[in-house]
């Protein structure tokens, strides 16, 4: 192991021991919350182009297996934290996190005061950075500088699948031995645990590309918008797609897939100060004012002055309410369309990492289906 220093667009220089690979890496600098699940967050396709800190001092305990994945590779340009494990111990693991990040070739860096950086981060907000091995803290930042931002950025293009496929080429064929109901899945990037979900629920999931045109998804029964990373407003063609499907078949959007199913409804999305990613998220659903304990991984948002101050909307498609709000910030975290089969939600209800609060919003996808 040998020098490292993680270098933020402002000037501020973090240094440590670099871990992983070695090169330099060029992403957003982002923190989360989580105390565990590790592994899931270095594989979420939403971290594409993000270096990630953990705000955990201690990361890489518990190793790394085959099966706690939630896509085919790791997806984080690089990886923060205050103290790598050095040894891991865990009946499932089959490696360290240190090699898992070298196989991937992913730039790694300990030793950081990850409490320093978060709080940086939370009074500058999400910035560019880059982590290196190799170059002096002046060329890198020149570099940084002129790299590109999030904001107006399609970043989904790089994640999603090149070609259609079944959710069982994932989970297994007897995902599907039960299923009832056919759900086309976009994939603006999607994570093995939604379809571990809607599997469970009776869904026999076909997942396609994110430019797949509208009419050629015909014969399901519902369609189901994934969480994906980037600025959503870029996603000119998955908005457009979804408009044409509202109102013509259940829909259910999950983060991207939310805000992308709110720009289709005509509402503005913004990008957040420093974004919220953790596991340990409150937000309160209106309906009956029960507060969950959520997942998140986002730095967008839906606009919430969109909607009047009883939270409602009304669209060519008629009233859209807000279902959920962020007890932190008061941000919108998920609508409902109230004339046709359409909501959404901004945190992930499929946690992985996290806690299952919200899983009942499977059950209200497959409800709308059946109705």
């Amino acid at each position: 192991m040998g020098d490292a220093i993680l270098v933020l667009e402002d000037g501020s220089v973090f240094r440590g021991r670099s871990f992983g690979a070695t090169g330099t890496a060029f992403g957003e600098a982002v923190f989360n919350t989580a105390m565990t699940g590790y592994q899931e967050v270095l594989t979420d396709p939403s971290y594409h182009a993000q270096i990630v800190a953990m705000t955990y001092p201690h990361v890489g305990n518990y190793g790394v297996n085959e099966d706690d994945v939630e896509s085919s590779r790791v997806r984080v340009a690089g990886f923060a934290v205050r103290e790598l494990s050095r040894d891991y111990s865990n009946h499932r693991a089959t490696g360290s996190l240190d090699a898992y990040l070298a196989a991937a070739d992913i730039v790694g860096i300990d030793g950081v005061d990850t409490r320093r950086l978060t709080r940086h981060l939370r009074s500058q907000g999400a910035m560019r950075a880059a982590i290196s091995t190799e170059m002096d803290e002046e060329a890198l930042r020149a570099q940084v500088l002129a790299s590109p931002g999030m904001e107006g950025t399609n970043l989904v293009d790089p994640v999603t699948t090149t070609e259609p496929y079944r959710a069982t080429d994932v989970l297994g064929a007897e995902s599907a031995s039960a299923a009832t109901y056919r759900v086309a899945a976009y994939d603006f990037g999607i994570k093995f645990n939604i379809l571990r979900l809607l599997a469970a629920h009776g869904c026999d999931v076909t997942v396609f590309p994110a430019s797949t045109p509208a009419s050629e998804l015909t014969g399901f029964d519902g369609v189901f918008l994934s969480n994906g990373p980037g600025d959503p407003a870029a996603v000119r063609a998955g908005i457009d797609d979804v408009r044409a499907l509202l109102g013509t078949v259940p829909i259910f959007g999950i983060c991207l897939g939310h805000q992308i199913l709110a720009l289709a409804l005509g509402a503005p999305t913004y990008k957040l100060r420093f974004g919220h990613r953790g596991i340990n998220q409150p937000v309160k659903r209106l309906e009956d004012g029960r507060v969950e304990v959520t997942s998140h991984n986002h730095g967008f948002a839906v606009d919430r002055a969109w909607f009047d101050e009883d939270g409602v909307a009304r669209t060519e498609h008629g009233a859209v309410r807000v279902t959920h709000v962020n007890l932190n910030d008061g941000c919108v975290e998920g609508i409902a369309c109230e004339d046709v089969p359409a909501f959404g939600v901004q945190y992930h209800p499929e946690a992985s990492p996290g806690p299952h609060d919200a899983s009942y919003l499977f059950e209200r996808f497959t409800a709308s289906m059946r109705g």
